[in-house]
């Protein structure tokens, strides 16, 4: 079910449909922002209070503010009248009489110009083409903060389905959920985000129904020019999450081609179960080998429960893509081939899912299987250009190539649609390898500024700041990371580079000692050793266990032709021969 209503128009309520229950349905009526709409409380608008209720705490009845409206005059009407009384100062007929009335129409005409031109400005305004939005978090009005992952796996969703249309820019998830909960108004998000419009809403869950409310919001006029509600039975939610976004795609008036049409109306029947298991893994935080291993338990919930849905497998391949990485330390080859595996089961239920193109070219990459892993970052780009992750991904191989200007632009585009989301991070990491230290600082500064519990963001920021010659910069950075990420073998393996290069020789072999303690208890990520030891200058040690990372296919070796730290060992024939071996001589 679905109701839709223009914007403001002033008109006899409809029985039934009376009762605006929140600020957000009180704006969207009135066709203003919700600052704007607060403000006039204190004018006369009749808003009431509620008692005792969670989701809201006024409500108003649109006959009500109907007759408010219709009694508020504009503001130049209004100066027009106020007029009036001067111009009947003087008896008719005098000379100050003429003079008056002379005076009231020309001030009456140039408030007349002063209208339709500013009118026509804003038509002007109004009528231009959107060819970027964002998606703001959906609230969560459910009065439930445990039902907080419902409203995130909406957001996300409807991000996902618009950014297949190629003929528009969708800013991606990560970016806009750095405006959760925020006081900006919409125009000073649409200026940070750099986009057209903005789509913000509500959900509420209840029980086995779930209800959205999305609105469209003009960001050069603050102009909410479309609004609707959808109510459906939660097994029903990819219907609904269709429904919203071919809306939305409808509104915009952008050009949908017949494949971008088919992937926007795909929608099935899910178990509600099913579909809860797999939000609350995605929206599990992932900064540690135990928030991994917890998501894919709820990605294994809802696989064992629907075999048939492959949002669930593109999760698993997710988490295991971040699980087999030096910086969690998981054993890499059963990882990434569980990833290989749970991307290719996505893709055999549907091809279009750009996210599992990414994930199996991220896992061809690590295996050096370099054209696979091409074919797929671009056919990833080809379903979803506003993907910042394939753009990440198709940046990285060109890094891995030694093409850094490429990888430097390709990366600068995947910034423009994750302006402050994971993308920068990763931007971050692209700068360092291509010796742009101090824009690569730049970025890991601005990402930590906003998500201050980032431990990628701080490891990345400790790579550049040591290869820009501050160690001493890098070691606070580095133990923040280590503290944030659950003692993270990768971020030890670089700390020990940080105390060395310090001057800190005893801090950096105390680390290296714990390193060895934990690797006998334990796998450890042989690239953490390769780290340490060419911080400590010990290039044979760091020979000896780069020829343990060959044999396990680290991730760190997919870097040999441009990473800085392997600069010392560039001249030795051994690495000459390590770079053929990988593929990349």
């Amino acid at each position: 079910m679905s109701t839709s209503k223009p914007l403001p128009q002033v008109h006899p309520s409809e029985p039934g449909n009376d009762r605006l229950d929140s600020w957000k349905e009180i704006a969207v009526y009135l066709k203003r922002d919700e600052r704007t709409v607060r403000r006039w409380e204190a004018e006369g608008l009749p808003v009431r209070r509620k008692v005792h209720k969670k989701q809201a705490s006024v409500f108003a009845y649109k006959a009500e503010i109907d007759a408010w409206w219709d009694g508020r005059a504009p503001a130049a009407a209004a100066d027009v009248a106020d007029a009036h009384p001067v111009l009947e100062v003087a008896r008719p007929g005098t000379r100050a009489s003429r003079w008056l009335i002379v005076c009231g129409g020309a001030l009456l005409a140039l408030v007349v110009v002063a209208y339709f031109a500013t009118r026509s400005r804003l038509r002007g305004a109004t009528g231009s083409k959107i060819k970027s939005l964002a998606v703001l978090p959906l609230k969560n009005l459910s009065g439930d903060p445990t039902q907080e992952y419902v409203a995130d796996g909406m957001t996300e969703a409807l991000i996902g389905r618009l950014s297949s249309i190629h003929d528009l820019r969708v800013i991606s998830r990560t970016s806009v959920m750095q405006f959760k909960n925020t006081s900006l108004s919409v125009p000073e998000i649409a200026r940070t985000l750099q986009v057209d419009a903005i789509v913000e809403g509500s959900v509420i869950r209840d029980a086995s129904r779930i209800r959205v409310h999305a609105q469209l919001i003009r960001a050069a006029t603050d102009e909410h020019f479309w609004s609707e509600t959808y109510d459906r039975e939660l097994r029903d939610v990819l219907a609904l999450q269709s429904d919203v976004a071919q809306s939305i795609a409808r509104k915009v008036e952008i050009t949908v081609t017949g494949e971008e049409h088919a992937r926007l109306t795909a929608a099935r029947s899910i178990s509600p179960n099913v579909y809860e298991s797999y939000v609350k893994g995605r929206f599990n935080k992932h900064n540690s080998k135990a928030e991994l291993e917890q998501s894919i338990a709820y990605f294994e919930d809802a696989i064992q429960k629907d075999p048939t849905f492959a949002s669930a497998y593109v999760g698993l391949a997710d988490a295991y893509d971040s699980l087999g990485t030096v910086f969690v330390g998981a054993p890499p080859a059963e990882a990434r081939q569980r990833q290989m595996s749970a991307a290719r089961k996505a893709l055999e239920l549907d091809a279009t899912i750009a996210e599992a193109h990414v994930l199996l070219a991220d896992a061809l990459q690590r295996r050096w299987q370099w054209a696979d892993a091409d074919a797929e970052y671009r056919h990833a780009l080809d379903l979803n250009p506003s993907d910042s992750a394939a753009h990440i991904g198709f940046a990285l191989w060109l890094l891995c190539q030694g093409r850094t200007d490429e990888a430097v632009a390709w990366a600068k585009r995947a910034r423009e649609l994750d302006p402050l989301g994971n993308a920068v991070s990763s931007i971050g990491y692209i700068l360092f390898e291509a010796r742009h230290y101090d824009e690569a600082i730049r970025a890991m500064q601005a990402v930590i500024s906003v998500r201050s519990d980032d431990a990628s963001a701080y490891w990345y920021l400790g790579f550049a700041l040591i290869a820009n010659d501050q160690p001493g910069e890098a070691i606070p950075v580095l133990e923040k990371a280590l503290s944030v990420s659950d003692r993270s073998p990768g971020v030890m393996g670089v700390l020990v580079r940080a105390y060395a290069r310090a001057g800190r020789r005893s801090d950096a072999l105390r680390i290296l000692e714990q390193l060895k303690k934990r690797s006998q208890a334990g796998y450890v990520p042989p690239g953490a050793f390769v780290n340490a030891y060419l911080g400590l200058g010990d290039n044979e040690q760091a020979f000896a266990w780069i020829e343990r990372a060959y044999q396990e296919q680290s991730n760190i070796l997919q870097f040999l032709k441009v990473h800085p730290f392997f600069d010392p060992l560039r001249s030795d024939p051994r690495f000459t021969n390590l770079v053929r071996r990988v593929g990349l001589g």
